[in-house]
């Protein structure tokens, strides 16, 4: 066979073997598997500091955008490496004069991906869409892996072989025309896993968080406790997990003397607790809706805690969800009563995308701190971090004051001309665990400023939503701005010393156009 051929039949079979290789991990990750197409990015995007990944971000259309775009590129990436490894070996192939053995194909191309993809990934390898416990997702994501890259053996070497069969006649070898022909046969099978991929891909996409990630909740439809289903929801995950309950467990362990592991019905026999309570992103502006309100039931941390007895150099709680997201928070926080792990939402079981069974609530805290899908507590000392703190979001979690005015929308044209009763401007206010106290209203940019009235109030851990009667003196263009001052005492302003990734402090300001 000539070097030509050698690469071309290996280029292709390669390809081919990573579109099954592919098409299997799209069937695994539809049965709540993780698999590399995922996981990849997770791994990797911890190394991305907040400044050029926020960068990134903006460039590609926003967080879904990037996430599409991780996914696709890694399956590009995958092909790619597959076509070019198919190649080498059609090299490598062409110059002995037998075949090489399963053993040598096996340990190259099964063994070696797996020993590096464990030690590549280990960190993320314990994510699970279904809800199994840590360690055995991570041996489940790694026999899944081990499966797809045996596909991926199996498929190259059976279609190498399938083209380069040497066909005897009375006087010479096959011709070229046969192994095209040949490899039409191999592109028609490589197509059919291609269309099993796509659909896999599809039903995947279908069940992806792109249609409500990043959902907001602000306005004119804002009310005291903000329905589930309009309850604001950021993920990073490009499919949320689907937790099986029977099979999720409850872990505690690091520096505790009892470690324990706790099945969701034992968690039903503690004291349930309920508390209205609102979460808000770190990524939240000052005209944005990644804020909501809820009546959250479920136990205090502390009476796990308190169970496993905290040993002596604990200093921070390390929270892990199924989906392998981490984060921390002090011990002191995770002690307070306040601090739940919440199984109802407003009266109902939490829905998948706001962590069935278990989430954590961290009043005060950025919405970050509320891990989902909750499936270990872990101890730790001074130095652990979670998902974003490596990333390098912080240092400061704690929410500042925040207010913003919901109705009228900005730059709203009102007329003079018609007889109308004074303007309602409505709004909203938060002061994270130290309640509101008063909200003001400014409608000259900030010169002036009355008292507004707070006509709900959600106690110390949830926000107020407060209205004022604005009647414009003339024709022109008015600034409104909004602030408030928390349980404490302390007056809503710009923190200039909270860093650009602790959330953004300062004062909401609409554009109000009166015509005469």
């Amino acid at each position: 066979m000539s070097k030509t051929k050698a690469i071309f039949a290996g280029l292709f079979a390669g390809l081919m073997a990573g579109t099954v290789m592919t098409t299997a991990m799209l069937l695994l990750a539809t049965l709540g598997v993780a698999t590399p197409l995922v996981i990849i990015g997770d791994r990797l995007s911890v190394f991305i500091p907040p400044g050029p990944f926020l960068s990134l971000m903006g460039k590609v259309g926003g967080y879904n955008h990037l996430k599409q775009l991780g996914v696709g590129s890694t399956i590009a990436g995958q092909l790619l490496v597959s076509a070019i490894a198919g190649a080498v070996f059609g090299l490598f192939a062409r110059r002995k004069p037998t075949p090489p053995s399963a053993f040598w194909t096996i340990a190259i191309f099964m063994v070696l991906p797996i020993i590096a993809f464990a030690i590549l990934l280990w960190p993320v390898l314990g994510t699970s869409y279904i809800g199994l416990p840590i360690e055995v997702a991570r041996l489940v994501t790694l026999i899944g892996f081990g499966l797809c890259v045996f596909l991926f053996e199996r498929a190259l070497i059976a279609g190498f072989h399938f083209l380069n069969t040497r066909k005897i006649s009375r006087e010479n070898y096959e011709f070229t025309p046969a192994m095209g022909r040949r490899a039409f046969v191999l592109g028609t099978i490589g197509l059919a896993a291609a269309g099993g991929g796509v659909a896999l891909g599809r039903k995947l996409y279908r069940a992806a968080t792109f249609s409500y990630d990043g959902t907001q909740y602000k306005g004119s439809v804002v009310q005291p406790i903000t329905p589930n289903n309009l309850f604001y929801c950021v993920t990073k995950n490009v499919v949320d997990p689907k937790v099986n309950v029977d099979l999720w467990h409850l872990e505690i362990g690091g520096l505790v003397q009892n470690a324990a592991t706790w099945r969701f019905q034992d968690l039903m026999g503690f004291k349930p607790t309920t508390q209205e309570t609102t979460l808000m992103c770190i990524s939240n502006g000052l005209d944005a809706g990644l804020i909501s309100n809820a009546v959250w039931k479920g136990l205090p941390l502390r009476d796990l805690l308190d169970q496993a007895g905290v040993l002596s150099g604990a200093a921070r709680v390390r929270l892990q969800g199924v989906d392998n997201y981490t984060d921390t928070i002090p011990l002191e926080k995770a002690m307070a009563p306040t601090t739940l792990l919440a199984y109802e939402m407003n009266s109902a079981p939490l829905s998948d995308r706001h962590g069935y069974p278990l989430r954590v609530i961290v009043p005060g805290y950025f919405g970050e701190k509320h891990v989902k899908w909750l499936t270990r507590i872990e101890v730790t000392d001074a130095n652990a971090k979670g998902f974003y703190e490596a990333q390098g979001w912080g240092p400061d979690f704690i929410v500042p004051t925040r207010s913003r005015i919901d109705v009228p929308d900005d730059w709203t044209f009102v007329s003079l001309d018609k007889p109308t009763a004074p303007i309602e401007v409505k709004g909203m206010a938060y002061g994270g665990d130290r309640g509101i106290s008063r909200v003001e209203v400014s409608f000259d940019d900030g010169r002036t400023w009355s008292d507004a009235e707070i006509y709900y109030s959600g106690g110390n851990l949830a926000w107020s939503l407060w209205k004022a009667q604005w009647a414009p003196a003339g024709a022109g263009d008015y600034a409104l701005v909004v602030r408030a001052t928390d349980g404490d005492g302390d007056v809503q302003e710009w923190e200039e010393d909270r860093g650009p990734f602790s959330g953004v402090s300062g004062l909401h300001k609409i554009n109000v156009r009166v015509t005469a």
